[in-house]
């Protein structure tokens, strides 16, 4: 099972369509699209959870896709932490 990271998504997507993208590639296990407290809307990002010969079809097929004008950025989760780099 790998974990997807999806970036750069438009902000009216939706949690249908977010996983019908990736269902073209394979069965989605799970989703999880990254939503504004206040607005509900769409934050840039979300996270997909595919098996791995299916993750890695919809990673190259989806990454640079363009949807509504945006240029996804879709790869595979990167270990590590929240935020990044740590600060001092």
């Amino acid at each position: 099972m790998l974990r997807i990271y999806a970036g750069n998504l438009p902000p009216d997507l939706t949690e249908q369509e977010f996983t019908a993208l990736f269902a073209e590639h394979g069965r989605v296990r799970s989703m999880n699209l990254a939503r504004d407290i206040f607005t509900g809307r769409c934050r840039g990002f979300g996270f997909i959870e595919m098996e791995g010969h299916e993750a890695r079809a919809a990673i190259s097929a989806l990454n640079g896709f363009n949807l509504r004008g945006n240029s996804l950025r879709v790869n595979e989760e990167r270990p590590g932490g929240r935020g990044g780099r740590k600060r001092r």
